[in-house]
């Protein structure tokens, strides 16, 4: 997902927000872990009624698995990218560390993309050093980070065009 907050008239900063795709809720979340719990225990409640003693350990333990991996997956959808543009630099923070990856004058800054093993990459490039942004998105989203990257780069005074 890209969220464009456009330069505003008294900082003209612009900020590009990137988050990984997450479409269920945290209740959403434990709703389905919920049912699949339910499902392997009842599957393993009648086995151990046909004599198969080890079946509800074995679907306790294939719970706990498939639960820990979902909320794992689930909890990478917190991270993303803050990417900002003013006047005198360009500066990509990941989060939720809230470090900085890079930062480039922005006077200097030039967007490529390139098609690497059939995904579109999104480089930053200045100083002989280049980031890639937004390698969690889709291919047309990263086509739309391009996009507007360059946008918002084209009105930071002092570049040349």
């Amino acid at each position: 997902m890209i969220a464009f907050q456009p330069a505003n008239a008294p900082d003209g900063r612009s900020i590009v927000w990137l988050r990984p795709p997450r479409r269920l809720s945290r209740r959403a979340l434990w709703g389905l872990m919920a049912a699949l719990a339910a499902v392997a225990l009842a599957t393993a409640w009648l086995s151990a009624r046909q004599g198969n003693v080890f079946a509800p350990v074995f679907a306790l333990l294939e719970a706990t698995a498939v639960a820990g991996t979902l909320a794992l997956a689930w909890r990478k959808g917190d991270h993303g990218e803050r990417i900002t543009v003013d006047a005198q630099a360009l500066e990509v923070v990941a989060w939720p560390e809230r470090r900085c990856r890079a930062r480039y004058a922005s006077c200097w800054v030039r967007v490529r993309t390139r098609s690497e093993a059939g995904r579109q990459r999104v480089l930053l490039q200045a100083s002989g050093r280049e980031t890639e942004v937004g390698a969690f998105l889709a291919d047309a989203e990263r086509v739309e980070l391009a996009r507007s990257l360059r946008a918002a780069l084209a009105v930071v005074p002092g570049r040349s065009r």
